[in-house]
């Protein structure tokens, strides 16, 4: 038994449902399981395994994750430790490993701390729950992509499958 910690970056909510996801299949496999935001505060070395999950927005991760990353970087790097991205571009089957993902390899350039484990999920696709902005951004993204684009589309790209063998290879990492 661990006791695991999940800190998420969500914007539109899938991230967050991912986490909630994996929090209740970690118990069942014997964890003790606490999933926070990343704007909470939370004392790291209480843990034993570490999760940072965030989703991808107008092409980036939130600054608040590297910050987060570079602020506790020494205990991410002592313990067992992962991190999960979201998008919408690994709906596509040559973009949803952490290998081809190029939202995962931004990410692994970028960051400081290098994860025991990393994975990628497809997110998903609401319009009508989308601001007028977004709306426009995501529907222009999904044009360019050959996505779709009607307003009313709500797809939902996540293969829970695919989370529930990461929650399995999470409860299995050592240092």
């Amino acid at each position: 038994m661990s006791n695991i910690l999940i800190v998420y970056s969500s914007v539109h909510g899938q991230t967050r449902k991912i986490c909630a996801y994996l929090e209740n299949k970690l118990v069942t496999l014997g964890n003790k399981v606490k999933a926070v935001s990343i704007d909470e505060t939370v004392d790291l070395a209480a843990f034993d395994k570490i999760i940072i999950g965030a989703s991808i927005r107008h092409g980036k991760h939130n600054p608040a994750v590297y910050d987060f990353i570079e602020a506790n970087q020494t205990l991410l790097e002592q313990k067992p430790s992962s991190f999960f991205s979201v998008s919408l571009v690994a709906r596509k089957p040559l973009k949803n490993t952490a290998e081809t993902n190029p939202y995962m390899q931004a990410f692994i350039e970028k960051s400081p701390w290098l994860p025991a484990l990393v994975e990628v999920f497809g997110g998903n696709l609401n319009y009508p729950s989308y601001g007028v902005v977004d709306r426009s951004i995501i529907r222009f993204i999904m044009w360019m992509t050959k996505g779709p684009t009607e307003a009313d589309t709500n797809i939902e790209y996540t293969n829970w499958q695919k989370v529930e063998a990461y929650a399995d290879n999470v409860d299995q990492l050592t240092v």
